[in-house]
């Protein structure tokens, strides 16, 4: 008898359980695809089984393999294992039909002895999270491995299939409502953001006083502007515009320990510049001294999602940009923290993505910063919009981080009901509907 089976799960024995091994419900199912053409599922930690091409980002294949014949058959109410991450919980019940990787293990579950469904949530449960670890086999963490004769080896508390039934039913309901609960609130936070971006696309637009004259811009993604506002090009708003060293300016083999910093893309969405460990040596800083920052500079990374800008803090340490950035320095025409804000703003995103060129990253150049098309109003109504945006935007920050503070206490309350629940420890007829966390 394992120490974690002792310690955790015989005290949960109680007259109606039965401790079982896994192998008197499990059995290894061994057929494979012939054709390939089958659906492709997936398991991970999060979803559980799920369609492959339900899940697929941006960029990303539905499989690289050149044929999938002799992938696993999965049929429903079968286990998918991945016997390399079971221990953080990439396994669990099929509810659909389709092919997996040969990789993983697939279980057919003896109906007379286990309910699919109370497998599932047991064996997903945190409890048995740790039962996995202690049981996998592996020298260091991220190599651990959980085969399938020793999740069949595993011993195992188990009520009666009626009680199952019954608990896997409840949970089915619990977590549903819990479900229902998190998609509302994070629907509402996506709200909350598109709210922000169309109240900054607004200020930068229209203003603050809606009752300003208009007049049409000349650009489509403009529109009418307040009519005392200039229309220019980015470049007649900069003093200088530079792109990183590029080539053998700048190498790896320069970097040593400690120096003036190398600032990378690393810095530029969370405004941190305190993050990153590259350096150069005082002589090469010398060199490159043309790519040095300072503070009220704009840094611009030139590959990846557009809105990657930050702006150069007072206390910034000395240092260069990296090849993955842009530096703009503005004149005194326009805030540099107003000019970030209208490049993160939803008419600009769509100047640079009709500019943009390149294949599975956007890129943008200087070429393409000079010619994107601006509305500037005088200095003093800048700042007016940056203070109003800056009082709406901690408004809207507070709720957001308020409902994702909900999200992660109804997360924590669903996995705690799931795993008392499976483990005997409550009865989900005698669970409140608590009210909504928040």
């Amino acid at each position: 008898m394992s120490l974690f089976f002792e310690s955790y799960l015989a005290p949960l024995v109680n007259e109606r359980s039965n401790i079982v091994r896994g192998r008197v419900f499990l059995k290894e199912r061994k057929e494979f695809s012939k054709s390939g053409e089958e659906d492709l599922l997936s398991v991970s930690e999060y979803s559980g089984v799920t369609k492959r091409s339900d899940n697929l980002g941006d960029g990303e294949y539905l499989s690289r393999a050149e044929t999938l014949e002799g992938y696993r058959k999965v049929q429903k109410n079968d286990l998918v294992m991945n016997y390399m991450l079971a221990w953080k919980g990439a396994l669990g019940v099929s509810d659909i039909e389709g092919i997996t990787s040969p990789a993983y293990s697939v279980f057919l579950i003896n109906s007379e002895y286990a309910e699919a469904r109370f497998i599932h949530a047991l064996f997903r449960s945190e409890l048995f999270h740790a039962y996995f670890r202690t049981e996998s086999t592996g020298i260091i963490e991220s190599r651990l491995r959980l085969y399938p004769e020793a999740l069949m080896s595993l011993k195992m508390v188990l009520p009666p299939l009626n009680e199952q039934q019954d608990i896997a039913t409840k949970i089915d309901h619990e977590t549903t409502r819990i479900d229902a609960l998190i998609e509302k609130k994070t629907r509402f936070i996506e709200l909350l953001q598109e709210k922000r971006q169309a109240m900054i696309t607004q200020a930068v637009t229209k203003g603050l006083d809606p009752d300003a004259k208009l007049k049409d811009s000349g650009v489509e993604w403009l529109g009418q502007v307040p009519e005392h506002w200039e229309i220019k090009r980015l470049q007649f708003l900069c003093t200088g515009v530079k792109a990183g060293p590029f080539g053998s300016s700048l190498t790896k083999d320069m970097y040593v320990s400690t120096g003036y910093r190398v600032y990378g893309q690393e810095q530029v969405i969370p405004g941190d510049f305190s993050i990153g460990d590259y350096y150069i040596s005082p002589e090469y800083y010398s060199e490159l001294s043309q790519y040095a920052v300072s503070p009220g500079d704009i840094l611009i990374s030139c590959v990846g999602t557009f809105g990657k800008i930050a702006v150069v803090p007072e206390d910034v340490e000395p240092g260069i940009i990296n090849p993955r950035l842009i530096r703009i320095r503005v004149n005194k025409t326009v805030s540099p923290l107003y000019l970030t804000t209208l490049l993160r703003s939803g008419v600009v995103s769509e100047q640079f993505a009709l500019w943009s060129r390149g294949g599975t990253m956007d890129i943008i150049n200087i070429g393409i910063l000079a010619n994107i098309v601006l509305a500037i109003p005088p200095l003093n109504q800048q700042h007016s919009i940056l203070s109003f945006l800056g009082f709406e935007n901690t408004h809207i920050d507070n709720l957001i981080q308020k409902n994702e503070h909900s999200i992660d206490l109804l997360k924590e309350r669903r996995s705690a009901l799931i795993t008392a629940a499976v483990t005997g420890q409550i009865d989900l007829r005698e669970v409140p509907h608590e009210p909504d966390p928040s």
